[in-house]
């Protein structure tokens, strides 16, 4: 029996018409006109956000190596100075410093010695050449970094940059396992189906959508010493009531505290969506088993959420790093700086005391500084698991 032959004419009319970014591309193997057609629909994504995220960067740390004077450069837009890394020289370790060569000699004498007796006991063949080596880097920098000295009228550093750094670093230290705990805690107790159960989803979830202004305005009333809901609690109960926002030991916790009721109904939608994920016949096991709540918590719930949890936690972190709204209109950055936040010190150096460079300076050390908390807790998991 012959077999029909269908002529190439008849093959052209066969195939489906071409349509899209395919039509554009000539003809090419399958993988690599795949892989085109997938850049060609990224690139809308790609273009915006270069134009709205990666050049902004580029310009901040642009920005950062100059003397950039706000309103100045405003009106003139040379009057401004490259500095190369002046700005974070006088925001990480001072100004107006000067090299001596003796300076802290015994630190760096102490340094020399024990990578001159490293080497030596490698020569006897006691010792091992990598520790040998990272004795000498160790003395190399201390000679270098030890003999920086404040010359007359300089300083170390930033007497406020600091501080601000570690009253930051403790409002995630506080705000971010705080809220992380009260998500999960929140989605095990209303991971169920029924009515009361969606309703306080809901509610649980509104103080998510409020603006940071209506937050901030709620919370400065609760805390209030005189018409607050806390104060008059504590004057029912027979106690003085607590001046929250003026005392030096309490305004960060008041901060804490407001933060965590604002931010903590995403996290908890978060944790009930892993939670929906987990197979139910885990659970029947568990039970046949005569396994506990706790049990089955522990080596069900809390294994199966891991990258659920990372998830939470890095996008916390990032989150409460560029906590802004908060200590600028409850406390003002007050008492006496113990609320002042690395965001709104950047917009004070930036916008009150018109010096851009800076502040861009400050920007990317923020940036660096989410950057590496998030890589560390992102390989910290990666290992766990």
């Amino acid at each position: 029996m012959a077999i029909p032959r269908t002529t190439a004419a008849q093959s052209r009319a066969a195939r489906p018409p071409v349509t899209g970014p395919a039509r554009l591309l000539p003809a090419l193997s399958l993988k690599r006109r795949t892989t085109l057609e997938a850049y060609a629909f990224l690139a809308p994504f790609l273009a915006v956000y270069a134009v709205f995220l990666i050049w902004p960067f580029m310009k901040g740390v642009w920005i950062s190596l100059h003397e950039w004077n706000l309103l100045a450069v405003a009106f003139d837009p040379s009057a401004k100075t490259l500095l190369g890394l002046d700005n974070y020289r006088r925001m990480l370790f001072g100004e107006d410093l000067s090299w001596v060569a003796f300076a802290l000699w015994p630190i760096k004498g102490a340094f020399v010695a024990a990578a001159g007796y490293a080497w030596w006991r490698v020569r006897a063949g006691s010792g091992t050449r990598p520790v040998a080596l990272w004795l000498t880097v160790l003395a190399i920098a201390a000679v270098l970094l030890l003999g920086w000295q404040p010359a007359e009228g300089g300083r170390w550093y930033d007497s406020r940059f600091w501080p601000v750094v570690g009253n930051t670093v403790l409002f995630v230290a506080l705000t971010v396992p705080l809220t992380t705990a009260a998500a999960l805690g929140m989605a095990l107790a209303l991971n169920r189906e029924g009515r009361a159960a969606t309703t306080m989803r809901t509610l649980f979830f509104l103080s998510q959508v409020l603006s940071v202004t209506v937050v901030t305005l709620v919370w400065q009333i609760m805390f209030s010493p005189t018409q607050g809901l806390i104060a008059n609690v504590t004057t029912a109960m027979g106690f003085e009531p607590i001046v929250w926002l003026t005392s030096e030991n309490l305004a960060m916790p008041a901060i804490v505290i407001a933060s965590v009721w604002w931010s903590v109904g995403f996290p908890m939608v978060i944790f009930l969506s892993g939670l929906s994920q987990i197979p139910p016949d885990l659970y029947e096991a568990a039970r046949i088993d005569n396994a506990g709540a706790w049990a089955r918590f522990r080596f069900i719930t809390w294994p199966m959420l891991r990258r659920t949890t990372v998830f939470v936690l890095v996008f916390e972190i990032v989150l409460h790093f560029q906590v802004f709204g908060q200590s600028h209109l409850i406390t003002g950055g007050g008492p006496n700086d113990e609320t002042q936040v690395l965001v709104r010190y950047i917009y004070q150096t930036a916008f009150r005391d018109s010096e851009l460079g800076q502040a861009s300076a400050l920007a990317v050390f923020l940036f660096v500084l989410m950057l590496g908390f998030s890589a560390l807790q992102l390989r910290l998991s990666r290992e766990e698991g």
